[in-house]
């Protein structure tokens, strides 16, 4: 019964509060986070309405190809995009053109929800991945806004708690329009927790089609003087790497460093916060090290710590050689395709649970995993010693990933479906 789903969230709302109002990441939007507006606040104009919401950043750079095509075929629509995160806010308000507004996401309470949705009134709302909201799902189908889910995903080792929360509360699943799931792995796990069967589809996932950057040669040399690279030296790039990897990674690099004394690294974590940490570490390995904000005046060091949001995948185009981290632990990967889509040769380690669709598409064609940070020194130096091979697989790399885009496409063209008749024309 959805009453114990909303008895249930205001409860944990109220307990959860405290972190909610200091999180670093989550005390920003606390009103609109509630729903409510400030007056005179732009909600945006044009038909049809289409609400995207993802959880990050990242979720969001796969939202947006997608963007992109609905601008394409409905220039005169709206683009609502919510996200939870300060960091995808400020992303998302930097690098999504295409956004005509940005918010934050409704806290799933009853309340909330159902504010949000006469506010934005939405034609359709698009989630991502697994974000399922009880709360906003039904708000938004009682509306009347059609639903559909992209890049859609279920984790196996919790479908066992979906399943039992979706017999308590009543399956929100059967509100949802349309599914458009990543494999059709996922899609027999989505018909497993309730789907109707002719709801479900296997489009792809849109994040290939975020990956291949057109046009960046400009701010790819503006980028490299700015963090103060050596041209003509090569770069060793970590990329999304965790706490406990780069201890790991400045002890490869400065194994590579005997054999290779002009070689630069640069470390781009996961969480900007962490960079303090990550430069103190570097100091105490002996290494010069600067932050890629200090810009060119900061000169030229050993170490670069990625310290900004957006730069990434540009920043991976000024590698030699490139680690990904989230896979020295348990973390379960972080995004291997994207560096490949730079034409990059990209090693990453055994921790890859996440991502196996990534890997799949990239092992044997330019991606290497490793076991150890002893076989990372390895492969590092030996495929640094051959730079035809280099050039080779980073070829390989950014054509496998050229060859599995089209997911946007293929979404849109299911959305569009769902539209009202007159507001899907092209």
């Amino acid at each position: 019964m959805h009453l114990v789903y909303v008895i249930a969230s205001y409860t944990l709302f109220v307990f959860a509060l405290p972190v909610l109002l200091t999180h670093p990441k989550l005390r920003h939007g606390i009103a609109q986070r509630l729903g409510l507006y400030r007056r005179g606040l732009e909600l945006g104009r044009g038909s049809p309405r289409v609400w995207l919401h993802g959880a990050s950043a990242g979720d969001l750079l796969s939202l947006q190809p997608m963007m992109r095509e609905l601008k394409r075929r409905l220039p005169e629509s709206c683009i609502i995009v919510t996200t939870i995160t300060n960091s995808g806010q400020e992303m998302a308000r930097k690098k999504l053109a295409e956004a005509d507004v940005v918010l934050y996401a409704p806290y799933d309470l009853f309340g909330a929800t159902r504010r949000a949705v006469a506010a934005l009134r939405p034609d359709l709302l698009v989630l991502e991945y697994t974000e399922i909201w009880p709360n906003l799902i039904r708000a938004a189908r009682k509306a009347g806004v059609r639903i559909a889910l992209t890049n859609g995903r279920f984790n196996p080792a919790k479908l066992s708690r979906y399943r039992a929360m979706f017999r308590a509360i009543r399956n929100p699943l059967r509100r949802i329009d349309c599914f458009l799931m990543r494999s059709d792995e996922e899609a027999e796990r989505a018909l497993a927790l309730g789907a109707a069967p002719d709801r479900v589809w296997v489009t792809g996932n849109t994040k290939f089609d975020a990956l291949v950057l057109e046009g960046a040669e400009g701010k790819e040399q503006a980028l490299r003087a700015e963090m103060g690279l050596d041209s003509t030296a090569p770069v060793f790039m970590a990329g999304s790497t965790h706490e406990g990897e780069e201890e790991l990674i400045l002890g490869v690099y400065k194994g590579l460093l005997e054999r290779y004394p002009r070689l630069q690294l640069v470390i781009a974590p996961r969480y900007l916060e962490r960079c303090g940490k990550i430069m103190a570490l570097a100091v105490e390995a002996g290494l010069g090290v600067r932050l890629r904000s200090g810009g060119a005046a900061a000169g030229h060091a050993q170490v670069t710590v990625l310290d900004t949001i957006g730069e990434l995948s540009i920043a991976y185009r000024l590698a030699t050689l490139v680690f990904v981290g989230g896979s020295f632990v348990t973390r379960g990967g972080q995004n291997v395709l994207e560096p490949a889509a730079q034409g990059k040769p990209v090693l990453f380690g055994p921790h890859m649970e996440n991502f196996k669709d990534s890997v799949q598409v990239l092992q044997g064609r330019g991606g290497i995993q490793v076991a150890s940070p002893e076989q990372l020194l390895k492969v590092a130096e030996e495929l640094l010693s051959r730079p035809d091979q280099l050039e080779e697989l980073g070829a390989l790399a950014r054509g496998s990933v050229t060859a599995i885009r089209g997911a946007s496409a293929r979404n849109v063209e299911h959305m569009l479906s769902m539209l009202p008749r007159g507001k899907a024309a092209a």
